[in-house]
């Protein structure tokens, strides 16, 4: 995992275990100035842990919202996300996308590899999770999801094809240290910074993704 840079606001992001969920999803309203939902949860029946949907056999357990119209919820006040937590303290942390920022989803395999290749282009690498279903998600600037299959098209691929996964408006991404099921948590592949406050635009990382994509086909 990357390692964070010593700075004022790396100290208040916070860590990728360990830390409460209402300390984490108030850093990212303050510090990031991200819109913030609190999700589902995880419950104990017998001592398993089921959602808190009551599905017993819910894809994403305690890591989705709760109700239809969860994207009016959302809200970048740090005072209205503190009332979310204490009203629910282990709410997982969702982020709405195509907001103050896009995301793009590929495999973590790919993922890794195109990390690679953008250190050594010297891209500007926006934060990035890492989720218990080994999945990347790269933060990009708001319409980047838009933009993304017509620049994989003239790449020569198929965002279909490749598992790239354009994620803008109407979707959402779960934030560390979020836990899904009993597959683990959410983690930062790479933090936020102060030096990735000014996130990538699309044109930036879709290709190398694109390129780890159709390796790891």
């Amino acid at each position: 995992m990357d390692e964070t840079t010593a700075g004022p606001e790396t100290a208040r992001i916070p860590p990728q275990r360990g830390e409460p969920l209402l300390e984490a999803a108030v850093a990212y309203a303050e510090e990031r100035h991200w819109d913030v939902l609190a999700g589902s949860w995880l419950e104990d029946f017998g001592g398993v842990r089921y959602c808190s949907c009551g599905d017993t056999v819910c894809p994403a357990p305690g890591a989705h919202p709760t109700r239809p119209d969860w994207a009016t919820r959302a809200t970048g006040s740090s005072e209205v996300v503190r009332q979310m937590w204490q009203a629910q303290p282990g709410a997982s942390i969702l982020l709405p996308t195509g907001r103050t920022f896009d995301a793009l989803s590929v495999p973590e395999s790919a993922g890794f590899l195109a990390l690679a290749r953008m250190r050594r282009m010297e891209l500007n690498i926006g934060p990035v999770t890492l989720t218990p279903d080994r999945r990347m998600q790269f933060f990009v600037l708001p319409g980047g999801a838009a933009k993304t299959p017509e620049l994989v098209r003239q790449l020569g691929w198929t965002t279909f094809a490749q598992d790239l996964v354009p994620l803008g408006a109407g979707r959402y991404v779960a934030a560390p240290p979020t836990r899904v099921g009993t597959r683990g948590a959410v983690q930062w592949a790479c933090r936020p910074t102060p030096a990735n406050r000014w996130l990538p635009d699309a044109e930036e990382v879709v290709p190398p993704l694109a390129y780890a994509c159709g390796r790891d086909f």
